[in-house]
């Protein structure tokens, strides 16, 4: 799967149509008789920063998407007992979001209440033109009221374009390749008239309840704050600041510019990861130790601070569930004099670790509980030193990816941040990075992944950082 932004996407010409979720009407899908329960923390937190900038005239829409391609004539039915198929099995996209006065409640729907409405939106003559389409169209999610998922196809005679988009509320990075793969495989199986052979797969409820009893449990003086708070402490700030310069006013937003970039190809990216074995760690430590050393020689401290999300599908039942199962630690250590690249993984991987024994503590509330009153009903107070690395490989479906053109998208209109998202596939080692549109950004984000590349060269060629 290849993470690019939506205007790098190819899509040929062909015939729109748009799919979006139909709750119930008769009772409503949030009335008086549902049951509800509370969401995640995460959600809660997405959902407040949401309201808190529209309350301040603030419209910043986002997704999380992503696209693949159907080969032949496309058979319509089947592709719609497939998305509907999708919808029904992940509990998420059956969730109903509602605001409450202690924070977001949930109603959830069963899986024969939802169903899907169509809407034919015609032929679209040229390729930039369908560009464009799939872009405005993908837009089309809203934290606050819904919809909260929306598909579409770009029908062809030869192939098809099936894209969606997520609220953030319903999806994390995996989800993307779940939804591929979930997709596809019943289409595969409607299409030939049999049934659908797909794992069983949990619910983000499960998820988002044991969450809650752990987040319940933990109070100021409990030890499981220890590694947050040593943290905070030598930071001097729960959030650690991007050390580079990027042009930002504080609580200014700007557009924001996204671009995708290859680091290294697949021997290169094979050969790295030899040097992680070697080392007796993982590519996530040496991908990591390598964009340390490189904010260190773009002017950035020698100790790096970051936080970093970590995936939560530590169930079999939850390997395949749509949904957003990522915390948020911190992580710090030194790469003073950089050296003998398996010497600085070693650390990465010890410090990695370090973190990972904290994996239980949800993220919102640890900063609650140690501050007394949360974070700033904003995404982030400043720029913040942003960490993420996904084998695309490894997810569902992965091995499926090249021949299905599978792509993923992120997207946000404006921020005051800067977001790396590293991502390995069958083609190597790759980055989509999101940053302000200012002329600073520009010229510090440029020249940081140059010296990215070149750290990563070096640590592939000599074994050295």
């Amino acid at each position: 799967m290849l993470q690019i932004p939506i205007d790098e996407l190819r899509i040929a010409p062909g015939y729109a149509v748009e799919w979006t979720i139909a709750f119930p009407t008769h009772g409503g899908a949030t009335g008086p008789g549902r049951p509800r329960r509370r969401a995640s923390y995460i959600q809660d937190k997405h959902f407040a920063v949401a309201r808190h900038m529209e309350q301040e005239g603030i419209t910043c829409p986002s997704y999380l998407g992503g696209s693949f391609e159907i080969r032949g004539r496309l058979d319509r039915a089947a592709l719609e007992a497939a998305l509907l198929h999708l919808v029904r099995r992940h509990e998420v996209l059956r969730w109903v979001f509602q605001g409450a006065a202690e924070g977001l409640d949930v109603s959830v729907l069963d899986p024969e209440e939802v169903k899907l409405d169509a809407v034919d939106a015609g032929p679209v003559a040229t390729s930039a033109q369908a560009r464009d389409y799939v872009h405005r169209f993908l837009q089309g999610t809203d934290t606050l009221r819904g919809p909260w998922f929306v598909m579409g196809a770009m029908i062809g005679e030869e192939a098809t374009t099936l894209y969606f988009a997520c609220d953030h509320l319903v999806s994390d990075g995996v989800s993307t390749a779940v939804v591929v793969d979930d997709v596809a495989t019943a289409y595969e199986a409607f299409s030939a008239g049999r049934p659908v052979d797909l794992p069983e797969t949990g619910g983000y409820g499960e998820f988002a309840a044991l969450e809650r009893r752990r987040g319940r449990a933990l109070g100021p003086d409990d030890s499981r704050l220890d590694h947050w708070k040593g943290f905070v402490e030598r930071n001097g700030a729960v959030f650690p600041r991007f050390p580079l310069d990027l042009g930002v006013e504080p609580g200014v937003l700007h557009p924001v510019v996204n671009e995708a970039r290859t680091l290294l190809d697949g021997r290169g990216a094979d050969a790295l990861e030899a040097r992680c074995r070697a080392a007796g760690s993982e590519p996530t430590a040496g991908i990591l130790a390598a964009v340390a050393v490189s904010q260190a020689k773009e002017g950035g401290p020698e100790i790096y601070r970051g936080l970093l999300p970590v995936s939560r599908r530590n169930r079999v039942a939850h390997a395949r569930s749509m949904g957003w199962y990522v915390n948020t630690l911190p992580v710090e250590f030194s790469v003073a004099g950089g050296g003998d690249f398996g010497e600085v993984v070693s650390r990465v991987r010890a410090a990695l670790l370090a973190m990972l024994r904290n994996v239980n503590v949800p993220f919102d509330r640890a900063v609650e509980v140690m501050t007394e009153q949360g974070a700033e009903p904003r995404s982030w107070p400043y720029p913040v030193n942003f960490f993420s690395y996904l084998d695309f490989r490894r997810t569902p479906g992965g091995a499926s990816h090249v021949a299905r053109k599978a792509c993923g998208h992120v997207w946000g209109s404006h921020s005051d941040g800067i977001f790396f998202w590293f991502y390995r596939n069958h083609s190597g080692l790759h980055v989509n990075t999101a940053f302000p549109d200012t002329p600073r950004a520009r010229t510090t984000t440029g020249g940081y992944l140059r010296t990215l590349e070149r750290t990563l060269e070096t640590a592939v060629r000599d074994g050295a950082l």
